[in-house]
Order: structure tokens, then sequence, then C-alpha cells
């Protein structure tokens, strides 16, 4: 997914409960969906980001040569300034765009 295209709001923001907890039935499954999606996405642009930087790794082992690269500063920034993925996992959630199902021996033990 294009992240730099998401629609979550970058600011925290207050969620009713009641309106995550219809998708699963219970408040907290929901919370736990949200939770491995968002892992999911933090993954996801650690490694682009770790792809776009090492472009810029020096080898070398002087520390005294420090060079400030605009390019690299830029493309932190950018990363900096996307929503974090929390707001993105949950905007997926709210919206019906995450996939998630209960285990079956899990769906006997809440039935009891």
């Amino acid at each position: 997914m294009d992240y730099k295209k998401s629609t979550a709001p970058t600011t925290t923001i207050t969620r009713d409960l009641r309106e995550l907890e219809t998708e699963t039935g219970n408040v907290y499954h929901s919370i736990v969906a949200i939770a491995k999606r968002a892992n999911q996405i933090s993954v996801e642009i650690k490694e682009e980001l770790n792809r776009k930087l090492e472009e810029f790794a020096s080898y070398s082992d002087n520390l005294e040569e420090v060079f400030e690269n605009r390019e690299q500063i830029e493309i932190s920034r950018f990363y900096e300034r996307l929503p974090k993925p929390a707001s993105i996992a949950t905007d997926e959630f709210i919206k019906g765009n995450v996939y998630h199902r209960l285990q079956e021996q899990k769906r006997e033990e809440i039935a009891e």
C-alpha cells in the first residue's frame, strides 16, 4: 500500500469505541487487529526508509568526516511527517480494509 497517500490524521484524535467494536463484536479483538496491522505497516515503512537511506551510507571509519546531505535530510523529514502506523491501521480498520479472523478454538472459548 502507498502510505504516502494515506488519509489518516497526523494528529491524535478521539475515537468512539463503539465504532471500533462493530466490526468484530468486541473492542479488544478490534484493538488486537489494529495493533497487528500497525506492526505490519511499521515494518514496511522502516524497510522502505532503510532502502532509501542505504544509498547515502558511507563505510569509512573516519569519524571526523561528517557529511550533511540535503537529500537524506529531506527523505528523513518526509517520513517523520507521515501519519503514525497506528493511525493508518485504525483508519484502514474503520474503512473496512483490514482482514481479520478469529481462530476456531478461541471462538469456542468465547461462546462458552
